[in-house]
């Protein structure tokens, strides 16, 4: 199959070439997944709430602690390579994200304390009356900040609804919310709970069509495909380090005429106006080193489709083909996963569960079993070294429109690019033992 650039979802056309992916190789370069409980290996489906790091990711931040710890803009030695790690970071994940340059590219704490001070700043631009767009769909880190700043500025909130068949954005809804007074549309990239990727280029364009932002949580999508920004035209798009294999830092990319035109929160004579404080110049170097081994997953598998980014080149080529190799592989286990869940009695996935449609969505799963509260289930595979999640996720709007809040949310089982068909084999045999019992 081939991807759409702007979407990262895949089309019914085929690859030239099948993938040269080798899971053992990925493996190697993580650590962690040599740990073992009640000797077994453990075996990790918690990748949507933090996947695992790679070696290289440690080793950078243990360099900067070693050679380059120091404040920026020193004039000796270690200050010197500090800012040059920052520098180079901001340029990595612009090439992740396709980005123009680095200066598009902010880092923070996490996803939400960025979007928390983003709005601020937005919300200064914005009056009385004036509207601002989300979903049920989304995490509450795209929803409550705007929430808050709406109230804060007596600007409305208008909630667009999903199908709840299959878990996906109702867009005529969205056509029916967007207006003249509408200033900006938060959207999630995918659902962190159903694994539903949005028509987020579609979005894009919507509410540019109506001289609205556009800001998007790609949290939950950016460790499973390509990300171009620029295809996409937003203005804005958040993401998590630690969600695609690096350190616990959030990433903010936005427009450079936007974030230029906005005002700023910030001390006095602080030269950046969203990197606020002594930034987390360790985990920045981390960031880079897991953007680096992306572009080595792409350079050492993603040859064959190369022919689906002619475009780009270099390292904006090997993180494309890396991250579309990532996806491919994903979209096959998962279709072991869903086959195998399918057959468990008593089972109930959420989401789009048409296998004609999967290119539609992440490897994440959220499924519910007759009998069973999502805890316990959880409980009984973390006792067998198995790890999930259960509940909402934060995702509490959605799992309550589903009427699945009052017992419990879901159990989800996320895929990552490290795990292996006889990891989910183990996982389904689990499952089958705890239901029966």
């Amino acid at each position: 199959m081939a991807i759409d650039q702007r979407t990262g979802q895949l089309s019914s056309q085929p690859s030239s070439q099948p993938s040269s992916y080798d899971v053992a190789e990925i493996r190697s370069h993580f650590p962690a997944l040599s740990l073992t409980q009640d000797g077994l290996p453990l075996a990790f489906f918690d990748g949507p709430g933090w996947t695992q790091v790679a070696q290289a990711v440690i080793d950078a931040i243990t360099r900067y602690y070693k050679e380059s710890n120091a404040n920026d803009g020193g004039a000796f030695l270690t200050s010197h390579r500090s800012d040059d790690v920052v520098r180079r970071a901001h340029t990595g994940v612009a090439e992740f994200l396709n980005a123009r340059s680095g200066d598009e590219i902010k880092f923070g704490a996490n996803m939400t304390t960025l979007t928390f001070h983003v709005s601020r700043s937005i919300g200064k631009t914005l009056r009385p009356g004036d509207e601002i767009v989300v979903t049920t769909l989304d995490h509450e880190a795209n929803v409550s900040p705007w929430k808050a700043m709406a109230e804060d500025r007596g600007v409305t909130v208008r909630t667009v609804d999903i199908h709840a068949e299959d878990g996906t954005l109702d867009l005529d809804d969205l056509d029916r919310k967007l207006g003249e007074r509408t200033r900006l549309v938060a959207v999630g990239y995918a659902s962190n709970a159903l694994g539903t990727i949005n028509p987020v280029a579609e979005i894009v364009r919507r509410a540019h069509a109506v001289d609205a932002l556009s800001y998007i949580d790609a949290v939950h999508f950016a460790p499973h495909g390509p990300i171009d920004v620029q295809a996409l035209d937003t203005d804005f798009l958040v993401c998590s380090a630690y969600k695609f294999f690096g350190p616990h830092a959030g990433v903010l990319y936005g427009k450079e005429a936007v974030l230029d035109s906005l005002p700023p929160y910030k001390v006095r004579p602080a030269h950046d106006h969203f990197e606020t404080g002594t930034p987390n110049f360790e985990a920045i170097s981390g960031t880079l080193a897991a953007v680096d081994y992306l572009a080595w997953v792409g350079e050492r598998f993603g040859a064959a489709y190369a022919a689906e980014f002619a475009p780009f080149s270099g390292r904006r080529l090997n993180l494309k083909t890396g991250m579309r190799a990532i996806r491919a592989y994903e979209l096959d286990l998962y279709e072991r996963l869903a086959d195998g869940l399918e057959r468990i009695p008593g089972a109930h996935l959420w989401g789009i569960t048409d296998h004609a449609r999967f290119n539609e969505r992440t490897p994440t799963a959220a499924v519910t079993f007759d009998g069973h509260a999502p805890r316990a289930v959880s409980e009984a595979l973390g006792e067998r070294g198995i790890t999930t999640w259960d509940g909402n996720f934060y995702a509490q709007a959605l799992i309550e429109r589903l009427g699945l809040e009052e017992s419990g949310g879901v159990l989800r089982i996320g895929l990552a690019h490290y795990n292996t068909a006889d990891e989910v084999d183990r996982l389904l045999g689990a499952l089958k033992e705890i239901v029966a019992s």
